[in-house]
């Protein structure tokens, strides 16, 4: 043991001694250094089992220190607090001969309280454990407050929330101290004002709340999509909401009141500068061209104003990219992905004749999820074809560089990235990949995880353009260490290592280097339930145009017995969902509800009924597969059990979608397409993770997909469609996001 451990060891050692020495802590129950009356006894006794199950927390039934930290001087400190503290207010309260028995009893039920709703707060992760020797302090003044007949507010008011929130509720035996009211009114509104987001609900149930105005203000400003839907309530809130003297809320609450308000939203911060009027929205809110091309020139100009000089963030700038990416898919995506069969292309993209190149730049990077591959490849080449200088860097001075992330990340998914750096010189085509990579730390999680997706597809085509990004990256990385930016960091190192990955010849193991689940490989272990099973759940819906119902079709053909075979698959069905189990092999059991169509939402109330019985019955899926509509998947998402471990999305990618999969399930392996899903590669995918599984075998990824590619080389037509589909460990952008994740809450 060298001299600093050895000195941080005794320096514990003495502060243990110390703190719990020759008290009654570390005593048998009911001996104290101090007299007691015997009428008092119970009440020191409860204290007494408060530090007892303190001093356990940490696993040991005789530890002297209270461990809640992983900085061992922090749980001193919390130790000196909660027990030496707490030892001598008990022999104070119980020696005070100013005190009557009553009060005596009040202080001391109110100090068995407050390590009581500590530890509560603690195991809830609401409070720090830190705060602990600040929480004893606090009670103590209020105490002294309390002896005089004085109010307890004041030391509320000058406490943390958190501790202010416990000490005021130890003052209510047998009568309650004249500041607690007044000090819950202070706590609920610094609540409130720490936690914007849930005033309007609250005051929706409590009105007339002393602090109204200035609360209603406060959520306002913070959530405008809020304000708007209770701005139109007919209620006490909905009232002073739209009698408010605040220029915002006037404007929202007029939108709200009004039948086209969601039309105009979008447009409010121009509204309220008086840049535009609702006049202006008006002659165009009915036309969807008309409406589309107004959304585009409100995002440039909030894209401009982004930018410095000015730096302004636009009000409600997420309202008017959510509606613009919905009318763009509405309007133009869906129809041209409708006519992908059409053979004349002038009578396909027919509908993008009006548009600009800038309106054509967003209705591509606003439609990742969505636009088939033909359908981006011929929006991508008008976008060049209108330009009066076809130059990519003009484009992205264009867009105020816009989603340039996004749209670089798509031109190399869809093999047009080296035609785009190509209509720029070679210095801008650096500049640009530069920008790129660069001040990620600055960025959202998606723009890194867009580096992170064009990785994969940039190093298959271009590997010179790969080492130049894996050089940018690494002194991207070597500047954040120099400026100690953990997010810059976390950020960098992790594309490092993902991208050394790919090159086979570095033999790096990501799973370790990211602190991961292995990306290769799922343990059939990992996906059985007790009894050996392996649970999946396949989400259907059904359609209008009877997508859905063909391959629900599809997808059963895959389990029906051939002439001439015997049965591997035992087929039950009800009205609502039908169960396939395996007949012969180690068992594996899929659930899929039917893609019912109707009024109602049919399918809606098959998969609840679904989701339920397999709840009931103890089945956790560790398997979930989306078939329909990439405007299905939100559905199936907000239904996924946090048990899966394998998830196949088909087309629908893109970051929010692997978001939010990941959020429920973090380890969660993900198969996605760049494109609309095929039957003729999804039976085979499937069939060969069942006949895996049934074999009693681990899901091998690498093996599986060398295989796959080998069965569609005599069908080029499948096999393009086959490379669109991007298997677990070629996700990079899944990937990062669980690392980064579990990066950035271990630094925390």
């Amino acid at each position: 043991m060298n001299r600093r451990v050895r000195s941080f060891a005794f320096f514990a050692f003495v502060c243990v001694l110390l703190f719990t020495g020759p008290n009654k802590a570390m005593a048998q129950p009911n001996s104290y250094p101090f007299k007691v009356a015997q009428d008092r006894m119970l009440w020191h006794d409860y204290v007494d089992k408060e530090q007892q199950r303190l001093l356990q927390l940490g696993g040991s039934k005789n530890d002297s220190v209270i461990r809640l930290s992983k900085d061992e001087a922090v749980n001193l400190q919390i130790t000196d607090a909660l027990i030496r503290k707490v030892d001598g207010l008990q022999e104070q309260i119980e020696l005070d001969s100013t005190l009557n028995t009553n009060n005596k009893k009040r202080y001391l039920r109110g100090l068995s309280d407050v390590l009581q709703k500590f530890d509560r707060a603690v195991q809830s992760k609401e409070l720090s454990p830190s705060l602990a020797p600040g929480l004893i302090d606090a009670f103590m003044q209020a105490m002294e407050l309390d002896q005089k007949g004085e109010s307890i507010e004041p030391v509320i008011a000058a406490s943390p929330y958190e501790t202010g929130k416990i000490v005021v509720e130890c003052f209510n035996y047998p009568s309650e101290n004249k500041g607690a009211k007044p000090a819950r009114i202070l706590l609920t509104r610094r609540f409130y004002e720490a936690h914007p987001s849930l005033i309007f609900n609250y005051l929706s149930t409590h009105p007339g709340a002393p602090f109204e105005d200035s609360l209603i203000i406060i959520a306002g400003h913070h959530d405008i999509g809020q304000l708007y839907d209770f701005a139109a309530a007919g209620n006490d809130l909905g009232y002073h909401i739209r009698n408010s003297k605040d220029s915002l809320l006037r404007t929202v609450a007029s939108l709200a009141t009004s039948r086209s308000g969601r039309l105009y939203f979008p447009f409010l911060d121009n509204l309220v500068k008086g840049r535009l009027t609702k006049e202006d929205i008006d002659k165009v809110k009915d036309d969807d061209l008309a409406y589309y091309k107004l959304l585009v020139k409100t995002r440039l100009d909030y894209a401009e104003r982004l930018l410095p000089p000015l730096q302004d963030t636009p009000l409600e700038m997420n309202a008017l990219t959510q509606m613009l990416e919905k009318k763009g898919k509405q309007v133009f995506v869906s129809e041209i992905n409708a006519l992908h069969t059409a053979e004349n292309p002038a009578v396909r993209f027919k509908i993008l004749d009006p548009l600009t190149p800038e309106e054509l730049y967003y209705l591509v990077v606003l439609s990742e999820d969505e636009i088939y591959t033909s359908s981006y490849l011929g929006v991508y080449d008008r976008i060049f074809q209108r330009m009066k200088a076809p130059y990519g860097d003009s484009l992205l001075m264009q867009v105020h560089g816009d989603y340039f992330r996004k749209f670089i990340k798509m031109a190399a998914a869809y093999n047009k990235l080296e035609h785009f750096l190509g209509t720029m010189d070679k210095q801008n085509a650096g500049t640009v990949m530069k920008s790129f990579v660069i001040h990620l730390e600055n960025a959202g999680e998606e723009e890194a995880v867009d580096v992170a997706d064009s990785y994969s597809s940039i190093v298959e085509k271009s590997p010179a353009l790969a080492r130049f990004i894996l050089n940018e990256v690494k002194w991207n990385y070597d500047k954040n260490v120099a400026a100690g930016d953990k997010k810059g960091i976390v950020i960098y190192r992790l594309l490092q290592t993902l991208f050394e990955s790919a090159d086979t010849a570095n033999k790096v193991d990501v799973s370790a280097k990211l602190g991961i689940p292995p990306i290769y490989t799922v343990d059939r272990q990992s996906l059985a339930d007790d009894s050996g099973r392996v649970i999946q759940q396949v989400f259907f819906y059904g359609d209008k145009d009877k997508d859905g119902q063909l391959s629900y079709a599809d997808f059963m053909r895959i389990f029906q017995t051939r002439p001439g075979t015997k049965p591997e698959w035992r087929i039950q069905e009800n009205p609502q969902w039908t169960t396939i189990s395996s007949i012969r092999g180690k068992p594996v059991i899929i659930y899929a509800n039917k893609p019912l169509f109707g009024e109602d939402d049919p399918d809606d109330k098959a998969q609840k009924a679904l989701s339920d019985y397999l709840y009931d019955h103890h089945l956790k899926p560790t398997i979930v597969i989306h078939r329909g509509h990439s405007y299905h998947v939100k559905y199936t998402i907000e239904r996924m059990p946090a048990t899966a471990r394998i998830v196949v999305l088909g087309s629908c990618g893109g970051y929010n979608n692997l978001s939010e999969v990941l959020k429920i399930s973090e380890d969660a392996h993900i198969i996605s397409s760049k494109q609309v899903g095929t039957k003729a590669v999804n039976e085979p995918i499937l069939q060969a993770m069942n006949n895996t599984l049934v074999a009693g075998k681990n899901i091998e990824w690498l093996p599986m997909w060398r295989d796959l590619e080998a069965g569609f080389r005599k069908d080029p037509v499948a096999r393009e469609r086959f490379d669109d589909y991007i298997p677990p460990y070629k996700n990079l952008g899944a990937i990062f996001i669980k690392a980064y994740r579990k990066a950035m809450e271990a630094d925390e």
